[in-house]
């Protein structure tokens, strides 16, 4: 089936507001811990993060757009209709834990997007399995490892600066928190873009318009400044959700959630793997609250996110195979 640019050109509008959306979804990610701690006030915080999201492709290549491009569906199965789906099931659920203020997973959602309008396509079998499970494990993987890397810095911190009084080290890390909220946006900017870059990348190969062993540079620059630009509006219900609700953090664990969950990100981003961005930041909260004490995390508000978690991708797969329906008779 031969895709007409008109339908190239809407698409790529839809993937681009899809981008926007995950920016300013995922907002709370990277300036959460930095305005919580009250190291820098919510408007310039967003404008740091905002800035560094759009410089990531300087620094990662398109690892991650390559296993959302070629790596998650059989691309032999792939249509206008297929992308339509996958990006209307993604935006619908990122649309609704929004607004209830959950910090889900746009990453996920888009996978399950994907994987929804394939399955209601060709069934179970247009699934990769190799780059599908990966992707699954990430789920856990990220949020463990951003938990331990998270603990392992707080406990160092506590051994190094044991000596210094608790006004000292605040001052020290809230400076350090720039630097820290800088790293996160970067390895948000680079592992989340390049997912709709790998949605740009799969429908221009499926129209014919591009190679499918070249990501054309203006998709990448494009899908940076929908990034950024989302990421520049904030999503104010989460910031909340992310930065108070969980743990109460003050500059020291500010910095080791964002470091933590930075170095996760830079690791995913390196291999391919397209990770979300907002489990392995919640993981590293968890973490650090849990260095102070067990009951300094709310045990219950990360019970209710890691419910989010469980049910992003069947959930948005659903609503992507029920917009591939109705794209296969109205679009």
């Amino acid at each position: 089936m031969t895709i007409g640019l008109e339908i190239v050109v809407f698409l790529i509008i839809v993937a681009l507001a899809f981008d926007f959306m995950n920016g300013f979804h995922d907002a709370a990610n990277s300036i959460a811990t930095i305005v919580s701690t009250g190291a820098m006030g919510p408007r310039w915080a967003v404008a740091w993060a905002a800035f560094f999201n759009f410089v990531a492709f300087v620094v990662f290549g398109v690892a991650v757009a390559t296993t959302v491009g070629k790596g998650i569906i059989d691309a032999a199965i792939v249509d206008q209709h297929v992308i339509f789906g996958a990006l209307v099931g993604a935006i619908v659920w990122n649309l609704i834990t929004w607004y209830y203020g959950i910090p889900s997973s746009s990453s996920h959602a888009l996978i399950g997007g994907l994987a929804g309008a394939a399955i209601a396509k060709g069934g179970v079998h247009t699934l990769v399995p190799s780059g599908f499970l990966k992707t699954a494990a990430a789920i856990v993987l990220s949020p463990a490892l951003g938990f331990l890397l998270a603990v392992t810095l707080m406990i160092a911190v506590s051994w190094i600066f044991a000596r210094s009084t608790p006004k000292r080290v605040d001052r020290w890390f809230r400076y350090l928190q720039f630097v820290s909220a800088a790293l996160y946006s970067i390895g948000h900017g680079g592992n989340d873009a390049q997912k709709t870059m790998g949605i740009i990348w799969m429908l221009l190969i499926a129209a014919g318009h591009a190679d499918a062993s070249n990501l054309p540079f203006w998709v990448v620059l494009i899908c940076q400044v929908a990034m950024g630009l989302g990421t520049l509006f904030g999503g104010w219900r989460i910031v909340k959700t992310m930065g108070m609700r969980i743990t109460k953090l003050k500059p020291v664990g500010g910095f080791c959630a964002s470091a933590s969950g930075a170095m996760t990100l830079f690791l995913a981003t390196g291999l391919g793997v397209p990770v979300s961005t907002t489990h392995t930041i919640t993981g590293a909260i968890v973490g650090v609250g849990s260095v102070r004490s067990f009951s300094a995390v709310r045990w219950g508000v990360a019970g209710s996110i890691v419910w989010a978690w469980l049910f992003t991708i069947p959930c948005s797969a659903f609503v992507a195979g029920l917009a591939w329906w109705l794209g296969t008779r109205y679009f």
